[in-house]
C-alpha cells in the first residue's frame, strides 16, 4: 500500500507592485537558459504600418515555459468546446458592392 501525499496547500498574493495589463502582442525569445516573453500593444494606425509598444517583459525557465504552454492548451481547448473554434485569422468587414 502506497501512503498519499499530504495535498499541498496553496496561497496566493499579490505584491504591492502587481498591476494588470492587456497585450495583444506577445514576442517570444529562447535562449539555453530561459524563455523571455515580451508583451505589449499593437496599434494599426495606418494601412502599412503597425506600431507596439511594450510594457513588460517576463522571464521562464524552461520547465515554466513547458508548463505554461501545457496550461494555455487546456485553456484553449476548453474555451473552444464552449464558444468554438478561435480563429487566428481576423475576418474584415465585409465589403459593399
Amino acid at each position: 500500500m502506497n501512503p498519499q501525499q499530504p495535498q499541498t496547500k496553496i496561497t496566493l498574493s499579490n505584491t504591492g507592485d502587481y498591476r494588470e495589463h492587456y497585450a495583444n502582442s506577445v514576442q517570444v525569445r529562447v535562449s539555453l537558459w530561459d524563455f523571455f516573453l515580451l508583451f505589449g500593444t499593437m496599434n494599426q494606425n495606418a494601412p502599412d504600418a503597425v506600431q507596439i509598444q511594450n510594457f513588460e517583459g517576463i522571464f521562464l525557465s524552461p520547465q515554466q515555459a513547458k508548463a505554461l504552454s501545457n496550461v494555455l492548451q487546456q485553456n484553449v481547448s476548453q474555451y473552444e468546446s464552449t464558444f468554438g473554434e478561435i480563429k487566428l485569422e481576423p475576418k474584415g468587414p465585409a465589403s459593399v458592392q
